[in-house]
């Protein structure tokens, strides 16, 4: 963010939905306890009958890596949805806001590089340790315990990272929404994927990644139906970008007075007017100094994030040899349309 008062701004509860929750403290806890309670009776159901028709026996072994006999489609699945954060939706809508068409865009190619890339690592993988559980593991029989311990720590530093914005993204968005109490709502929310992990294991969590994508799509797709089909056009979308940055503060006010009346103008929680940094000022322009160096920082932020997180691991070591990097490639390619539609 540019300033300390956009920064103030977006801690202000009242800049989401003027500081009225659209929905009620019920539907939140619902939406928490309701999916939660929904996917481990789904999850552990499947994995039961699973169990039951295919008659393997649950080890620690398979367990830990389902088998070691994940197919291409399933791992491409677990990748997108390993790969969507709260920041995938949120930060990709804010960076879209703040500096154009160049914000998703680099959200989305500056975060695709690493799954690409770590597709070709999974060969190398399945070739020198077929029989690895973890990373750590890997680096310990070849580095010794030195190393290991170091990886460890780094490991334990991303995962620590990632589960928390993980947990603050959602219980933020649930309070936004609903009202719910960020606190309750971060308590609450990890209960149910603690549920079907434990009575499931690794098979488990494949199954719900593979729900929690098609929801996503089916959710995205919905959404940009709407907006370009039904309420709006491409072409009116763009017209009214052009508008907007063509636009001064007294018209953007004037507009908002006319259309949403329930909301008032504030200059720090809304857009008008040319994009700072941007060719001509356009919010539909590639060439733009702050997109430019939000896409570096993404950029080598991310393979921190990918390369250290066990996840991403123990999907190519649960994936057949011959799915692990056409799964990884195929899940990139699938997750860059997230944070860029």
């Amino acid at each position: 963010m540019s300033s300390v008062s956009e920064v103030d701004a977006v801690l202000d509860p009242t800049a989401y939905f003027g500081g009225v929750a659209p929905l009620s403290q019920s539907a939140g806890y619902l939406v928490v306890l309701g999916f939660g309670a929904l996917f481990s009776f789904l999850t552990t159901n499947i994995v039961m009958f699973n169990r039951a028709f295919s008659g393997t026996m649950e080890t620690s072994e398979n367990f830990n890596t389902a088998g070691r006999m994940v197919k291409t489609g399933l791992t491409a699945s677990v990748v997108v949805s390993q790969w969507t954060w709260a920041a995938t939706l949120l930060q990709s809508s804010y960076v879209g806001y703040a500096y154009g068409v160049s914000g998703p865009f680099w959200y989305a190619s500056g975060a695709t590089i690493q799954v690409l890339l770590f597709g070709i690592l999974a060969i190398s993988l399945k070739k020198v340790a077929p029989n690895a559980h973890t990373m750590c593991e890997i680096v310990r029989a070849r580095w010794g315990k030195t190393a290991h311990k170091t990886f460890l720590f780094f490991a334990l530093c991303a995962n620590i990272v990632v589960t928390s914005m993980l947990l603050l993204g959602g219980a933020s968005t649930v309070n936004a929404l609903t009202g719910m109490n960020i606190y309750i709502a971060c308590f609450l929310i990890p209960w149910g994927v603690i549920i079907y992990t434990v009575a499931g294991g690794l098979h488990a969590t494949f199954i719900a990644s593979y729900l929690h994508t098609c929801i996503i799509f089916g959710i995205l797709t919905a959404m940009v139906s709407v907006v370009y089909i039904v309420s709006y056009s491409s072409n009116e979308i763009y017209d009214r970008l052009e508008s907007v940055a063509n636009s001064t503060s007294a018209e953007c006010e004037a507009y908002m007075v006319e259309h949403f009346p329930k909301y008032q103008w504030d200059e720090s929680l809304h857009r008008c007017g040319p994009v700072l940094g941007n060719s001509e000022g356009s919010y539909l322009t590639m060439i733009s100094r702050g997109g430019l160096m939000f896409g570096v920082t993404n950029i080598i932020g991310n393979f921190g994030t990918v390369f250290v997180d066990q996840s991403y691991w123990q999907s190519a070591i649960a994936a057949r040899p011959s799915a692990a990097a056409r799964g990884y490639l195929l899940g990139g390619l699938c997750w860059l349309s997230l944070p860029f539609s």
